[in-house]
């Protein structure tokens, strides 16, 4: 249980880092921890014409593999679903979007986070 707890708060760590970082890049945050039925969208962002769902991934170290990936077919699969509910929700279904990801490694010694964004994972 007490493992459960640490987890989340790297988790949202790293969301905050992936936020920033966006931020950085010229994106403007529109949403975080969207939830629905089949899953949760960690950020939402618009980048110029675009739309950008971001599932992010925080790891303190790589005993387990890279962040990103945990980002498999069933992940992507049930945030297709989600979108699709967060689409027809805000009337946003005519517009451009595509799926992000975001690693984040954290470095507890040096505290440094390395960041890799990989674009439009595919819808």
């Amino acid at each position: 249980m007490q493992m459960e707890g640490y987890n989340k708060k790297i988790g949202e760590f790293g969301e905050n880092i992936a936020a920033q970082y966006l931020e950085r890049q010229g994106a403007k945050i529109t949403g975080k921890n969207y939830y629905t039925r089949y899953g949760e969208i960690d950020l939402i962002a618009r980048l110029g014409d675009e739309i950008l769902f971001v599932e992010v991934k925080t790891r303190t170290s790589n005993d387990y593999g890279y962040p990103e990936e945990a980002v498999d077919w069933r992940k992507l699969i049930h945030l297709n679903k989600a979108i699709n509910i967060y689409l027809d929700k805000e009337c946003l279904n005519d517009i451009f979007w595509r799926i992000d990801v975001i690693s984040v490694e954290i470095n507890a010694k040096t505290k440094t986070a390395k960041i890799r964004w990989f674009k439009n994972l595919g819808q």
